[in-house]
C-alpha cells in the first residue's frame, strides 16, 4: 500500500486498518454489557451484545475505508465490497433485530468472491489479477493456478462459516471470526507463496 506521493505506509498501520474493525467487533461483543453499564444509551441498539458489536463493526469499517482512502487516494475493490456489505447486513440486524443477517455476512462476501474468481476463469479472465496486479507480477499460468486456489479457498471459508454458526453460540461465532479466519486466511496466503516464486516474471519487492 502506498500513498499518492510514493512513500509506503507503515505495514503495522495497514494491519491495523484491516484487522481493526474485526478486533473492534470482538471487543465490543465480549464487554457489550459493560459498556451499556458506562453508556446506557448504547442498549437502545438492542438487548444483546452482538447487536452493539455490530454497529461498532460498521462504525469502525467505515472509518478504515475513510483512513485508507486518505492515506492512498484509492480504495481496493474487496475491502470496498466488504464494507458495502458489511453496513446493509449490519443495518437489517439492528434494523429487523435479527443476528442472522450479520452472521450470513461472511457466507455471502466468500460465495461471491469464490463465485466470481472461479467464474471468471470459466470465461478465460482472471479477475485475481485485476486485484493482486500491482502487487504480483505473474505469468498468465501463475495467475490462473492462483485464481482456481483462492476461488476454492472463498468458498470453502463460506462453507467454515456455515458450519460455525449454525452449530455454536454466537460468542464462539464471534470469537472463531476474529481470531479463526484470520490465521487461516494468513496461512494460506503463505501457503501460495511458492507457486508466486514459480510464476514470477519479476524479483518479488521490485518496483
Amino acid at each position: 500500500m502506498k500513498t499518492v506521493d510514493g512513500k509506503k505506509v507503515n505495514p503495522f498501520l495497514k494491519m491495523a486498518l484491516e484487522m481493526g474493525p474485526l478486533v473492534a467487533f470482538f471487543f465490543a461483543n465480549a464487554k457489550g454489557e459493560s459498556l451499556v453499564g458506562l453508556w446506557p444509551g448504547l442498549g437502545k441498539l438492542g438487548d444483546q451484545p452482538i447487536f452493539l458489536a455490530t454497529a461498532v463493526f460498521m462504525v469502525a469499517i467505515s472509518i478504515s475505508l475513510v483512513v485508507s482512502y486518505w492515506l492512498t487516494r484509492t480504495l481496493p475493490i474487496m475491502p470496498v465490497v466488504t464494507g458495502v456489505v458489511v453496513l446493509v447486513f449490519g443495518g437489517l440486524t439492528l434494523y429487523l433485530q435479527d443476528e442472522l443477517f450479520i452472521k450470513l455476512k461472511p457466507t455471502i462476501i466468500n460465495t461471491m468472491f469464490g463465485t466470481i474468481l472461479l467464474g471468471g476463469l470459466y470465461f478465460g479472465k482472471t479477475f485475481l489479477g485485476v486485484v493482486f496486479g500491482e502487487v504480483f507480477k505473474l505469468d498468465a499460468e501463475g495467475w490462473r493456478k492462483l485464481t482456481f486456489r483462492w476461488g476454492i479457498f472463498f468458498l470453502c471459508l463460506a462453507v467454515l462459516n456455515e458450519i460455525i454458526w449454525r452449530n455454536f453460540s454466537t460468542d464462539f461465532w464471534v470469537s472463531f471470526k476474529v481470531w479463526g479466519m484470520m490465521p487461516i486466511s494468513m496461512v494460506f496466503t503463505l501457503s501460495q507463496m511458492p507457486l508466486i516464486m514459480r510464476h514470477s516474471t519479476e524479483p518479488l519487492g521490485e518496483e
